[in-house]
């Protein structure tokens, strides 16, 4: 995995054979919970999206301690894998060994990841409308909710108005599934 202070990445993974990881409502905000406590004070985090069986995040790197946050990670998914493995007495891994990041390079393609990462619900059939997804940024950026985990503003200042967001998320994504 790669991570680069002062520098946008597309972070994701998945769990093992497309089991469910966030069997109940609970779990999604227990996962973000943990996401809180292990990487969000040493990134910016710009939109994400937790599915039934994988998740997106779309960071901005502010830390010089990138060994840290690829550590964190781990400790991450492996504290939240213990607790889904107690709760619903499982065992094993439950996502994929490694998470993977893309950089983003220029602000185009910075616009289209959060489209993607949002449109993940839309695009699986979970919801017939982008918004309706709760585990998602989407609901802080149309205002919604006004949730503290994401920081709209770089990608808001690329738009006029919410109703011109809106306009640009209900467009198909332009990038194939990184899953």
């Amino acid at each position: 995995m790669e991570l680069i202070t002062n520098k946008y990445f597309h972070l994701y993974n998945r769990s093992n054979n497309k089991e469910i990881v966030f069997k109940e409502r609970k779990n999604y905000f227990y996962f973000l919970k943990k996401y809180r406590k292990y990487i969000s004070q040493y990134v910016t985090t710009l939109s994400y999206c937790l599915m039934p069986t994988h998740f997106h995040f779309l960071i901005y790197v502010i830390s010089n301690e990138t060994d840290l946050i690829k550590n964190n990670i781990g400790i991450l998914l492996s504290s939240y894998t213990k607790a889904i493995n107690k709760a619903y007495k499982r065992t094993g891994s439950l996502f994929q060994n490694h998470t993977k990041t893309k950089l983003i390079t220029d602000e185009s393609y910075l616009l289209t990841v959060t489209n993607y990462i949002h449109q993940n619900p839309l695009r699986l059939g979970l919801v017939k409308e982008i918004g309706d997804w709760e585990f998602s940024s989407y609901r802080d950026y149309i205002g919604q909710r006004s949730g503290t985990l994401i920081d709209t503003s770089v990608i808001m200042q690329k738009f006029k108005s919410v109703d011109e967001f809106i306009l640009f998320s209900s467009k198909p994504s332009q990038i194939e599934s990184t899953l």
